[in-house]
């Protein structure tokens, strides 16, 4: 297997079955926490932001001349979502001086809103799929883990007003 087709399918984790990107988003997260315990929020930021660009080359390597580079067996788009959905419980952690696993509802919530996003795809993140191309496969997931992030972030001060 090549090296585009390696990362863009995250070493095989997207040939499981069923639901690949599932597998993909669940693959992403201790992944996530090795970043966030190794260089906290700032690596894991920044690892997030070098992944985009290079799950675009990946797909377009690993998909080049097919018609629809969407294969469901690429997953590094879900890597890329999910940690961006989970950036706001490593900067809260870091803001709180803990470990990141202690905000855990903050990973649930993660989880289930950008697999909400990523399934549902409403407005832009639905246009995204629909390019058709490296770009649109990455930038869906983007888009999805943004929206998972706000909605992170939501939950979080709801439950800070609520339980404290």
């Amino acid at each position: 297997m090549s090296l585009a087709l390696n990362i863009a399918t995250v070493f095989g984790v997207g040939r499981l079955r069923p639901a690949p990107g599932t597998w993909g988003s669940l693959a992403a997260m201790p992944a996530f926490w090795a970043l966030d315990v190794t260089g906290g929020a700032l690596l894991a930021a920044l690892t997030t932001l070098a992944v985009i660009p290079l799950g675009i080359w990946a797909v377009r390597e690993a998909a080049a001349g097919a018609p629809d580079p969407d294969r469901s067996e690429y997953v590094i788009d879900e890597v890329a979502g999910m940690w961006i959905a989970l950036l706001p419980v490593s900067f809260a952690a870091a803001a709180a001086g803990v470990d990141a696993t202690a905000l855990y509802p903050g990973w649930i919530a993660a989880f289930l809103g950008f697999r909400l996003f990523d399934i549902w795809k409403p407005g832009p993140i639905g246009r995204a799929d629909r390019m058709k191309t490296p770009l649109g496969v990455m930038l869906d997931d983007v888009l999805a883990g943004v929206a998972a992030a706000v909605v992170t972030l939501a939950l979080a001060a709801l439950s800070h007003i609520f339980l404290m």
